[in-house]
């Protein structure tokens, strides 16, 4: 039996809450196979095409955690929920921003292993109902002989539905890559595609797109007479919490051989780089 066949297949899907737009930038620098489609209000679902948990020696939880977090920490303006199964769990990790990422697990027969704080911060974190949608999670991390880990990721997008979350038809948590990949393309999703030398183009795209997000991020609060004031060291103190928080990050990644954590301590560091080349010439 193989990874992505049987009763307990293996796969993962990324949902962003922005729209695509936003989300395709971001998710071109992970250089991954992934399909996006938007799903619902201010989100946008990233299917994986390959399945990189069977040939770099991480579980699937691993690899879309790393994902989920290099995409957050290079939006800053919008949380990553990561759902993932595979033959013996199931589960979620929630990343937004510079926060620690949450996550919360199922064993394959439904029993919960994780801890209820973790799935109330899941909630207050993606801003849902502080009582009927609280409420709603709850059951989730209750036992119920009735639902599997399954059915537990169903009830998760339930909830997420009532915050605008609508994954195009026949796509459902649960399924095997395969399958998330044939109905995804069935659907519409889009193919991301990125420069295949790996010279300047690649690179002018990361600083293009890299000063833009550093653009958008300081702009709002130095449009106005202090602005000139303001900037500089706004800029100066993002890009060396990034630039801090990016190198370590980077370090660990390539030493555990993760290339999704590799990936996010890489983004935080071209992220912050771009940040203080942006910030010389505002401050002159």
């Amino acid at each position: 039996m193989n990874a992505t066949s049987g009763p307990n297949p293996v796969g993962a899907l990324l949902l962003c809450r922005a729209d695509p737009p936003a989300v395709r930038p971001p998710a071109r620098l992970l250089r991954e196979q992934l399909l996006l489609a938007p799903a619902g209000t201010d989100w946008t679902v990233l299917v994986p095409e390959g399945k990189p948990w069977l040939h770099g020696g991480e579980p699937v939880e691993q690899v879309v955690t790393g994902w989920a977090t290099a995409l957050a920490v290079s939006a800053a303006t919008w949380p990553v929920v990561a759902l993932w199964w595979d033959r013996e769990r199931a589960g979620l990790t929630l990343a937004a921003g510079f926060r620690r990422t949450v996550g919360y697990t199922w064993l394959a027969d439904g029993t919960p292993a994780g801890e209820d704080e973790a799935m109330r911060t899941f909630a207050a974190r993606l801003a849902l109902d502080p009582v009927l949608d609280v409420q709603a999670l709850e059951p989730l991390t209750e036992p119920d002989q009735d639902a599997d880990a399954h059915a537990r990721l169903v009830g998760v997008v339930a909830v997420l539905a009532r915050a605008g979350l609508a994954l195009p038809t026949g796509l459902a948590p649960g399924d095997s890559a395969d399958r998330l990949r044939s109905v995804a393309l069935a659907q519409g999703a889009e193919q991301l595609e990125w420069p295949v030398d790996g010279g300047s183009p690649a690179l002018t795209k990361l600083r293009t797109w890299g000063g833009d997000a550093v653009r958008a991020e300081l702009d709002p609060v130095t449009e106005g007479p202090l602005g000139p004031y303001l900037r500089a060291p706004r800029a100066r103190a993002l890009s060396a919490v990034q630039l801090a928080a990016g190198a370590p990050l980077l370090a660990w990644g390539i030493g555990r051989r993760s290339g999704g954590w590799a990936t996010a301590g890489a983004l935080l560091v071209a992220h912050g780089m771009l940040g203080l080349a942006y910030d010389r010439p505002s401050e002159r």
